[in-house]
């Protein structure tokens, strides 16, 4: 096993420029740091293309289990595992919590036609989301709330945050690997929601109906856009129903993680349906 000591090693470089989107788009992977992202990631039977461990930062037996899966998963040749230093992991690493593991994994190659559904279809839409942040809290909350899937559409021009962003993996905590989630473009989503019969109700602030006087008990995808911008015409003209979310204050109080959570546990509350652990079984995803 390689241990690199070196922030100037080639490898090291490489890992780097994956916080670019030009360049994971290019090499088509994008990078996990953390031991409950690691952890997630492992349980859903990804495979890194690469794994990158300080030993002196690995402490704790959750850490420990995912450094040995790691090991086990190297020792098989599926995946290429690396030995760094401190100096080398600071290096690498978005965030200085991130437990000793770091992995390179491929791009998750989910498309709509995958996706499977127990009963009424539950999806959320996000649109052109300016920050990660907000895109990963999202996929929290969908974690959280039984949504069965999300759809991050990417317009032409690049603007938004794209799915596969690090940042968006960690700010989901690893829900990037528990939501079924597909990155297509407007026409597509929008194109695959009808043939499905799925509705689409957008969030817009000049709406007449409130969320709440919504049905939102049938196939359903809560379509909601970026703080900036808000939904595009495509959306709004192609939603089934447009909805609000009533706001007394004299500034836009809610960010788009706050209103999407807002729509989807209203979906939870109309349906009367537990959201517990392990309550609503296992995504398909095909």
């Amino acid at each position: 096993m390689l241990t690199i000591s070196s922030p100037q090693n080639p490898r090291v470089k490489r890992v780097i420029k994956l916080n670019d989107r030009r360049a994971r788009d290019e090499a088509r992977q994008t990078v996990v740091e953390g031991v409950r992202e690691a952890r997630l990631a492992l349980g859903r039977g990804i495979v890194p293309v690469e794994a990158y461990l300080c030993p002196e930062l690995i402490d704790g037996p959750e850490a420990k289990k995912v450094a040995q899966h790691l090991r086990a998963i190297a020792a098989t040749g599926m995946s290429k595992m690396f030995l760094v230093s401190p100096e080398v992991f600071a290096k690498m690493a978005y965030r200085g919590e991130s437990g000793g593991l770091l992995l390179v994994i491929a791009y998750r190659s989910l498309r709509l036609d995958d996706l499977q559904f127990r009963g009424a279809p539950f999806l959320v839409v996000v649109e052109e989301a300016e920050k990660p942040g907000n895109l990963g809290a999202i996929l929290r909350t969908a974690d959280a709330a039984g949504a069965d899937a999300a759809i991050a559409p990417a317009p032409a021009d690049g603007r938004g945050t794209d799915l596969h962003n690090p940042n968006v993996i960690r700010a989901s905590l690893g829900a990037y690997f528990t939501v079924p989630a597909v990155a297509t473009s407007n026409e597509e989503a929008i194109g695959w929601l009808k043939r499905q019969g799925i509705a689409i109700v957008a969030a817009t602030p000049a709406a007449e109906v409130l969320y709440t006087d919504t049905d939102l008990t049938g196939p359903v995808a809560l379509a909601v856009g970026s703080e900036a911008w808000g939904l595009s015409d495509a959306w709004l003209a192609a939603a089934d129903r447009r909805v609000r979310i009533p706001m007394a204050g004299d500034v836009d109080s809610l960010n788009l993680s706050a209103s999407a959570a807002l729509l989807m546990y209203e979906v939870v509350r109309q349906r009367g349906e537990t959201t517990e652990k392990g309550s609503r079984g296992e995504r398909g995803t095909g």
